[in-house]
C-alpha cells in the first residue's frame, strides 16, 4: 500500500514521474538500464527512501 501512495502506478503517471519522454535511451543501449550513476536515468533515484521508511515506520 505504501508504494501505491508514494509512486504513481498508472502508465501516464510513471512516464511523468520519471520524465521518460526525453531522448535518453541511446545511453541505455550499452551497459544496460540499471545500476548506473547517470543523472538522466531517473529510475535509479533513491529520493523516495525516507518517505517509504516513514510510511512503514522503519
Amino acid at each position: 500500500m505504501a508504494i501505491k501512495e508514494i509512486f504513481p502506478m498508472k502508465p501516464a503517471g510513471i512516464i511523468k514521474h520519471l520524465d521518460l519522454l526525453r531522448p535518453i535511451y541511446s545511453k541505455t543501449s550499452a551497459y544496460g538500464h540499471f545500476g548506473r550513476n547517470d543523472p538522466d536515468f531517473t529510475w535509479e533515484r533513491t529520493d523516495k527512501v525516507e518517505a517509504l521508511k516513514n510510511m512503514l515506520n522503519i
